[in-house]
């Protein structure tokens, strides 16, 4: 009995651990949880609130027609105010149309040369190198904008103001190119290294084998990446904001000031009335960023997970 007793009671101790240990992994695990939907949480909590301050505006004094097809942004007349967006869309595009051209070149040669040619420590502080380049505030890319490319674009193509499309595209190429590098340079070094062995065993070179084999097996990722990068540059605020010149036009040219949706959101919203059409249709152009950039993430997303295949 003394025996069984002595057992019976060094068996608890272990009994106790094996049972913090279940009720440890289940917190756990419950925690990893509330972290993965969080994100998804506050994605609905968002759009949420941004749809419910722009409701009014959709309901009552909202026209799609002048709204999407209006160049004409004048929320504050007094006898006739009208809130078309057509030449703030048109600011935007142009912006990141011209930062992609820019981006796109410098950020898939990076990639390859980093992914493909650079090794050792050379590819380590590159690779470090890139993610500085991402962590700039764009308010600082902003300010370069606005100090240093804005009397280089006067004096250099002779033109009364330096703040226009091509100052932004530039600061915004710029700004989309590390994180567009980094996933590119992800996406080569996904191809298996059997498709660089049968390629140079046939006679490949260097080049051959990079845009005739690499490239092609990795273009899901790389159309992944520079999809993402348009909605980096799509969403951009205070660079755009900073560089553009702010001027409600529709462009003719690379040096024509623009202004671009989200900056209209940054300078009017702290000045319009709560509950105001001006306030809505502000929320409203938020609902319509939140839908194209969300388009343009679960695009890339889905390009990049290999599930569209083109």
């Amino acid at each position: 009995m003394t025996e069984l007793s002595r057992v019976s009671s060094g068996n608890i101790p272990d009994i106790n651990k094996r049972t913090l240990d279940w009720y440890f992994d289940k917190i756990v695990q419950y925690l990893v949880f509330l972290s993965g939907i969080s994100a998804i949480i506050l994605i609905i909590g968002i759009f949420a609130f941004v749809t419910m301050e722009g409701f009014g505006f959709l309901l009552e004094d909202f026209s799609l027609k002048e709204f999407l097809l209006s160049p004409w942004w004048e929320p504050t007349d007094d006898d006739e105010p009208t809130y078309g967006i057509l030449a703030l869309i048109a600011g935007t595009a142009s912006v990141t149309g011209l930062a992609m051209l820019i981006a796109i070149p410098f950020s898939l040669g990076s990639a390859v040369y980093i992914a493909e040619f650079a090794t050792g420590k050379k590819r380590e502080y590159l690779k470090i190198l890139v993610e500085l380049l991402a962590a700039i505030p764009s308010v600082v890319w902003g300010f370069i904008g606005l100090s240093i490319m804005n009397p280089l674009i006067i004096e250099f193509f002779d033109v009364p103001v330096g703040l226009n499309i091509l100052n932004a595209g530039i600061i915004l190429g710029l700004m989309a190119a590390p994180i567009m590098t980094s996933i590119s340079e992800d996406a080569l070094k996904a191809v298996p290294d059997k498709y660089r062995e049968a390629a140079e065993a046939m006679g490949a070179t260097r080049w051959q084998v990079i845009y005739k084999t690499i490239l092609p097996a990795a273009k899901n990722g790389l159309l992944g990446a520079v999809l993402l990068g348009v909605g980096r540059g799509f969403g951009e605020t205070m660079a755009v904001l900073m560089a553009t010149g702010h001027a409600i036009n529709i462009p003719g040219s690379v040096f024509d000031s623009v202004r671009a949706l989200t900056a209209t959101i940054a300078a009017e919203l702290g000045e319009t009335a709560v509950g105001s059409p001006h306030y809505q249709a502000l929320f409203t152009i938020g609902i319509f960023l939140f839908l194209i950039t969300f388009i343009i993430n679960l695009t890339a997303d889905l390009i990049v997970r290999g599930i569209r295949k083109s």
